[in-house]
């Protein structure tokens, strides 16, 4: 991106479950390029296996990270639908986005299923395409929380600001008491370094 273009208002949703490298460099990326940005905090509404961290929590993780040298993005929860059997279609959670973040020059997101969703209403790019190719990172928030359940290194996979904030407020030993071998039996087997597909995307919006 060069240095003398400049991305107006900008949206993107992610869950942040924690804040990772590559979501860091992500938003990083969008609050250098961009004059204002809404920083869409997905699933807010669910605590579970794959969402073990609050939405305040999530929260607490950007800003820890983003705040020294960022002023020019907000945080707005955003909740899935999809486990509404009438929601089920997207399209409750499309006017939601469209209502909480207004006008916007761009939506960030490499995520099939929500740009699926949001095409007719925002120019949608990719992540990769404000990130040089040296710099881009392949990270799952997946990875991260199954390291973490095994007592692996999982601080080399957030920033420095993020695993301090974590343990600090006690939310690794929580997540091990409580999702640790949940994480262990629900991801042992599966890709945890693979992009998920479009219809993998959609079916999490559809978990209760």
């Amino acid at each position: 991106m060069s240095e003398t273009t400049r991305l107006g208002r900008v949206g993107v949703i992610g869950r942040f479950k924690p804040l990772h490298n590559g979501g860091a460099l992500m938003l990083e990326a969008i609050c250098e390029n961009a004059d204002q940005v809404v920083i869409g905090l997905g699933s807010s509404n669910k605590y579970n296996v794959r969402n073990p961290f609050t939405v305040e929590e999530s929260a607490g993780m950007i800003q820890a990270h983003l705040s020294p040298r960022f002023s020019n993005y907000q945080l707005v929860p955003v909740p899935d639908f999809g486990h509404i059997p009438e929601f089920s279609d997207g399209k409750k959670w499309k006017e939601y986005v469209k209502e909480q973040f207004g006008f916007l020059d761009y939506f960030v997101s490499d995520n099939a299923y929500a740009s699926e969703l949001l095409k007719d209403t925002y120019k949608i790019i990719h992540p990769t395409a404000l990130i040089p190719p040296e710099q881009h990172l392949k990270i799952r928030a997946t990875e991260v929380r199954l390291k973490m359940a095994r007592y692996e290194n999982w601080q080399a996979l957030v920033p420095e600001a993020v695993a301090n904030y974590l343990e600090t407020n006690g939310l690794v030993d929580r997540f091990r008491k409580e999702f640790g071998l949940q994480t262990i039996a629900a991801f042992l087997d599966a890709n945890i370094y693979g992009k998920e597909s479009y219809q993998e995307e959609r079916d999490h919006t559809q978990e209760k």
